[in-house]
């Protein structure tokens, strides 16, 4: 097969065409290739830039002209009225009759003035190559090789502008020769090719519009003639050599209604499969084990390469098929339309009639239930039936109505496969398949078939059927609602890129993603052909994180990356569909929403989560927040307690009692408002009042923790400040920094402040980190006192030791050291909250979620009962009132 049908093949059978061998690879192939006594070339698959999609050969109907032996009669002119031609470019398809080496003229124009003035005119030489020459106003070029006398259609263009007298001739997209020179003039006299002539395809002009001579007429095959009046660039020779029309400066347009055909030439319909901007492609030398290039639309042995796990899956499949689909399809058409195997089945090129009967047969028996549940090789021929009709080629004249009925039926069976029960079928099959993203793939690459539909009066074309529909204008979009895809994606699919995976892009990977919106396609076309440009867009979320476990872990729960999905990216043979973030950006993210930013169009979704941790159950969650509401409710009652003890009891006046109730009262007050926020979402203005005193709160809490530690350390090293002059600064740390940082916070982001669907600050716009970064701060600090103080208070210990007991084993002085370090921890680690460290490891696994909320929700009974109920100076006070009580 060619290159194109080779690729369609491999592509159809669940298999890709074969790629690169590596070094280690070459000698088994080649063995492989000569057991099957192939020799010469293989096709091969390049490994391309993930983003560029294949480029297909475009069908094209046009009227060609047979001009089929030398005669002095046939001829065809050309009904158009010429300007003057300052610079000219003329372009066609040609097919050279290979019986005659003499001289042919394939075009003349002549005007009043001068009978040659613009001529192109070719021969065959010794070697079989076909030689043109161009003239204008009588010079002549030199005959110079342009293609092979092969009997093939071959695409040229010939250029020539009155600056230098510069000129170009090109074949099949390469230019084949070029200079100066031909019929130049000076500045000073400049001279255009003249206009108001005679354009004669076919025969050589002796006189205006007649006069021919049989010998220097053209034997042959011609259409698409397009002249412009300007240079046409490599580019756009290209894509006139792909069949697509550039309006712009067209003097003369192929079309049998602007043709004077004489009655001997005869017209005829010809279809030409234009190739794409690449002709050659790669191709496996067996002999040399070498690589080179050969022209896509030679016809060479191929090999459809496999994962050995892909191609068992794919075989089980099929043995363990009852072909129940398969038996309702052909019976209903009665005619095979669906094969015993899909190993077998053939590339074909289906009409748009032949496609729409397919599908209305599948359409009516996957609708009608007969096939409950798809089994895996039911799945396979309906994707090998999308792919096929995919690649329909769409002939003038077509009915308008078929194709838009195609595009229903394709959008149909797209949702039908999708649907829940076939969840587990999807599963059996993953490694053969992309998963349910191959039919995006199809439906996005079928949507491309609906061009003709558009005119002038109808701008835009929508189909839908279920969650999945397409939208067309300039624009063609395509959706797959969030529960079509969500529920047969499996776990490989829905992850983004596996984190030992090398994306060639060098874009981001991510673990334990999930697919948290619809997928989008969205793809610019220009001229018909799709052209990668940037895009905004804007996806709603369906998978959000409800109320949150505590302040801390807001940050870590909420997250959503921009991704587009990689279908043809294939580090190893097996490695599938990918997401990548590469090129794309968050532009604004909201808990309902994202917006996004990317500099190509693909296919889009939001990956939801922010690290690389397992997604929870409900049962997780609600035992998490059922853990977190008794915690709070144990700890603020044993707050309560504690700050009546201290104010009841008439503990003697300190610095350390003051900070001691300062602290309490703060976390009583976050802790009390935290456990009934939820309540307060029902009013936006309510919810932001508790917001803005949560952080407060929280924040102050925080802040009489360093002051505690600030404290400690005044202990531990003299400090030149009186004890009136630090409890000022004290209350300063402790109430004024959170007033001063709620108040910047409230002034800087004031509609961005609360979360949209709890109480809490938004992690979306980043304000939490008014009240992460400043813990993040305490907490460090307080690390390194509560370090400062154990060291001291170890060095202090075995001191005494060596004082009170210089003669204790060393058993005795390691454990009095040991109880020496142990003891200030225990004391410290409640009010210096330092077990807020571990929320840090929260995203790691469920059991650190668990500890994090049993130490931080019990921090209150923490501090009851290591400052209150043992603390000597309480429990001196209420021994006093106990002795004055019974004086």
């Amino acid at each position: 097969l060619d290159w194109w049908q080779a690729d369609r093949y491999c592509e159809q059978h669940f298999a890709q065409l074969l790629f690169e061998p590596q070094d280690s690879e070459q000698g088994s192939f080649s063995k492989l290739l000569q057991s099957h006594r192939i020799r010469g070339s293989v096709w091969l698959k390049e490994r391309d830039s993930v983003l560029r999609k294949t480029k297909r050969r475009r069908g094209h109907t046009a009227p060609a002209l047979i001009f089929g032996e030398k005669t002095d009669t046939k001829y065809v002119k050309v009904l158009s009225d010429f300007p003057a031609l300052p610079a000219v470019t003329a372009c066609a398809h040609l097919q050279w009759d290979t019986r005659t080496q003499e001289v042919a003229t394939i075009f003349s124009y002549a005007v009043p003035a001068f009978i040659n003035e613009f001529q192109l005119r070719g021969c065959v030489d010794e070697e079989g190559f076909v030689r043109f020459a161009l003239i204008v106003h009588g010079h002549h070029s030199p005959y110079l090789p342009v293609f092979r006398a092969d009997g093939q259609w071959h695409h040229f263009c010939v250029t020539w502008q009155q600056e230098n007298g510069t000129w170009a001739i090109y074949a099949d997209g390469k230019r084949r020769a070029s200079a100066s020179g031909l019929f130049s003039v000076g500045p000073s006299a400049p001279q255009a090719i003249f206009g108001q002539g005679t354009f004669i395809i076919g025969q050589d002009q002796d006189s205006l519009g007649g006069t021919f001579k049989a010998k220097e007429s053209f034997s042959g095959n011609i259409t698409d003639l397009h002249i412009w009046q300007k240079v046409l660039s490599t580019e756009q020779i290209e894509k006139v050599r792909s069949c697509w029309v550039l309006e712009q400066d067209l003097v003369f347009g192929w079309s049998s209604n602007a043709l004077e055909v004489e009655s001997t030439v005869q017209a005829v319909t010809t279809q030409l499969l234009c190739p794409g901007p690449v002709e050659e492609c790669r191709v496996l030398e067996v002999g040399s084990s070498g690589f080179s290039y050969a022209s896509c639309l030679q016809t060479l042995p191929f090999i459809c390469h496999y994962s050995k796990d892909a191609y068992w899956q794919l075989k089980r499949a099929q043995l363990e098929s009852s072909h129940l689909l398969a038996s309702c399809v052909n019976s209903l058409a009665v005619r095979t339309v669906i094969p015993d195997t899909v190993f077998t089945t053939g590339v074909q090129d289906m009409n748009l009639s032949v496609a729409l009967d397919v599908l209305d047969i599948l359409t009516t028996v996957l609708r009608g239930g007969e096939v409950p549940v798809l089994e895996p090789s039911d799945l396979l021929v309906v994707l090998q039936l999308l792919s096929q009709v995919s690649h329909t080629e769409i002939q003038e004249g077509d009915e308008l109505e078929m194709l838009e009925k195609l595009g229903q039926y394709f959008m149909e069976i797209a949702e039908l496969v999708l649907e829940e029960q076939n969840t587990g079928t999807w599963s059996s099959i993953s490694q053969v398949t992309r998963g349910p993203m191959a039919v995006v793939e199809l439906c996005d690459r079928m949507v491309s078939l609906l061009v003709p539909l558009l005119t002038p009066e109808r701008t835009k074309i929508t189909i839908q059927y279920g969650n999945i529909g397409l939208q067309r204008v300039t624009v063609k979009n395509m959706w797959f609602g969030y529960g079509s895809l969500q529920r047969s994606l499996s776990s490989r699919s829905t992850t983004a890129v596996s984190q030992d995976t090398a994306a060639s892009d060098g874009g981001q990977k991510y673990l334990s993603t999930t697919v948290g919106t619809a997928v989008i396609s969205s793809t610019l076309l220009s001229d018909h052909q799709e052209i990668s440009t940037s895009v905004r867009y804007r996806l709603q979320h369906r998978v959000q994180n409800e109320f949150p476990i505590t302040p801390w872990l807001s940050v870590e729960v909420k997250g959503n990356f921009c991704v587009f999905s990689l279908f043809l990216l294939h580090v190893s043979p097996d490695a599938g569909g990918m997401w990548s973030t590469a090129g794309c950006s968050v532009v604004m993210s909201f808990s309902d929403s994202t917006a996004c930013f990317c500099n190509h169009t693909t296919h889009f979704a939001i990956l939801l989560q922010v690290c690389e941790q397992e997604q929870r159950t409900t049962t997780e969650e609600f035992t998490l927040q059922v853990l977190t509401f008794i915690g709070c409710g144990v700890s603020f009652c044993a707050l309560i307690v504690a700050f009546i003890l201290f104010l009841v009891v008439r503990v003697p006046k300190s610095e350390r009692t003051t900070v001691h109730k300062n602290l309490i009262f703060a976390l009583a007050a976050g802790e009390a408002l935290l456990m009934f926020s939820g309540l307060a979402k029902t009013s936006q203005a309510l919810c932001f009042m508790v917001t803005a005193f949560l952080h407060l709160f929280f924040m102050a809490a925080f802040s009489w923790m360093l002051v505690e530690g600030l404290l400690l350390w005044s202990k531990v090293v003299a400090v030149n400040m009186s004890e009136d002059r630090r409890m000022k600064f004290y209350y300063v740390t402790g109430w004024g920094l959170p007033v001063l940082i709620v108040g910047v916070t409230l002034a800087t982001s004031f509609n961005n402040y609360v979360a949209d669907n709890h109480c809490w600050l938004s992690v979306q716009t980043n304000v939490i980190w008014a009240f992460v970064g400043p813990v993040l701060c305490i907490l460090a600090v307080n690390t390194f006192v509560l370090l400062r103080v154990v060291m001291v208070t170890v060095a202090s210990a075995r001191r005494r030791s060596k004082m009170l007991t210089p003669n204790s084993s060393l058993e005795n002085q390691i454990g009095t050291q040991i109880w020496a370090m142990a003891k200030p921890v225990l004391v410290l680690l409640p009010v210096l909250g330092l077990t807020w460290v571990c929320g840090i490891l929260v995203h790691l696994s469920i059991v650190w979620a668990y500890i994090f909320i049993m130490l931080n929700s019990l921090q209150g009974l923490y501090i009851f009962l290591v400052y209150a109920i043992y603390n000597s100076e309480v429990r001196n006070a209420i021994q006093r009132m106990k002795d004055k009580k019974k004086a």
